[in-house]
């Protein structure tokens, strides 16, 4: 997928860095990307807090997570979370963090083959905008109240709709993000399976487990060790 220098966020985080930091090094970044673009699924932003961490590392800037984090807020909303690479609530702009423990579970992430863009979800006027706060407990027990973008990508994108009606049938089905993925949580890998083997062409299904840490902070760890 070819995106302009301008709106790619890998580029835009690595010249943020740059002027943070002072460096005049470069670096070639290439994307292998894996999951779809538009699916709510935050892989921009990741891609973003990668860049971050990893020419951090790299170019020797030696600025602290809080630095980072920071500058991934200009980036995005949901970059901070991926700068420090933890399960968190987020609130405020997305820069108030508070550490979350979730009980091990599995994923199956449907894509139902459209790409759903941000921007014009937040300035749908449909879109609810005093939905009450989330809060520790409800997501930590499984009991997290209704995605307020929903009812508006439903509404807008018939296949995402089906997607929701399909997998709601079998499992309680939730929009990821702004969509247009969705997921369902369950207890094992046989049960994620069971169901992912069942999506209907051509929409796309995948299994994951779910992580306490991203895997980006272990390749960094090992990356100081070499």
């Amino acid at each position: 997928v070819d995106v302009p220098a301008a709106e790619d966020l890998a580029v835009r985080a690595a010249q943020a860095l740059q002027v943070a930091s002072g460096s005049v090094l470069g670096a070639d970044i290439a994307l292998d990307k894996r999951i779809p673009q538009g699916g709510g699924l935050g892989g921009g932003s990741s891609d973003a807090a990668t860049v971050l961490r990893a020419l951090n590392l790299i170019w020797g800037c030696a600025l602290d997570v809080d630095h980072l984090a920071r500058l991934g807020l200009r980036l995005g909303a949901d970059v901070p979370v991926f700068v420090r690479g933890a399960n968190a609530l987020a609130e405020g702009v997305g820069e108030v963090l508070t550490p979350l423990v979730l009980t091990p579970a599995w994923y199956v992430i449907v894509a139902p083959g459209v790409a759903v863009p941000t921007a014009p979800l937040f300035q749908a006027p449909e879109l609810t905008r005093d939905a009450a706060p989330e809060t520790i407990a409800r997501l930590s027990c499984g009991t997290a109240r209704g995605n307020a973008f929903e009812p508006v990508v439903r509404a807008r994108y018939p296949a995402v709709a089906a997607a929701l009606d399909w997998l709601g049938g079998l499992s309680a089905a939730r929009l990821s993000g702004s969509g247009a993925c969705i997921y369902a949580e369950l207890a094992d890998r046989a049960s994620a399976e069971r169901i992912a083997s069942t999506c209907p062409a051509p929409w796309k299904a995948w299994v994951v487990a779910g992580a306490e840490r991203s895997p980006l902070l272990a390749a960094l760890e090992d990356f100081g060790k070499v």
